[in-house]
């Protein structure tokens, strides 16, 4: 797997991470909403700690750094 996604984007994704968690967590949102909210929250965190996001080049993007 090479990594296709850069510091920013994984900032991006560990805070909406943290958003969906807590809206989860203070009954905010319930539900099966709230419930896919959390696996989505799950996913960001697993795709933000690997830096790989496997939809990403299905459809040819690339947040990572070039390194000259």
């Amino acid at each position: 797997m090479k990594k296709n996604m850069g510091s920013a984007d994984r900032m991006i994704r560990l805070l909406l991470a943290a958003i969906f968690a807590g809206l989860y967590f203070t009954d905010t949102v319930t539900g099966t909403f709230g419930i896919v909210l959390l696996v989505l929250a799950g996913v960001f965190v697993l795709t933000s700690l690997v830096s790989f996001c496997p939809l990403y080049p299905l459809i040819g993007i690339n947040t990572c750094k070039v390194k000259k």
